[in-house]
């Protein structure tokens, strides 16, 4: 995996936390940086890669450790 320049923190938020901080954390990126969510809820599952398509990012990745979904993105 490419490196990692943040990783938004959204476990235990509800919808629509993880998608906020998800936007938030997008905005403070340059162009081709990559960063990880990592969040709990279950909604996260179609709300992320949704938002990334919606915004024109990349979902690189996603996985699922446990409780964990994780989701690699690229800024565009």
């Amino acid at each position: 995996m490419e490196d990692i320049a943040a990783t938004v923190d959204a476990k235990g938020q509800s919808c629509p936390m993880p998608v906020l901080l998800t936007s938030k954390a997008a905005k403070e990126l340059a162009p081709g940086q990559v960063f990880l969510v990592e969040a709990t809820d279950t909604g996260a599952r179609s709300d992320i890669p949704a938002w990334a398509s919606q915004t024109g990012n990349e979902l690189i990745e996603s996985s699922e450790e446990g409780d964990v979904l994780r989701f690699y993105i690229r800024k565009k």
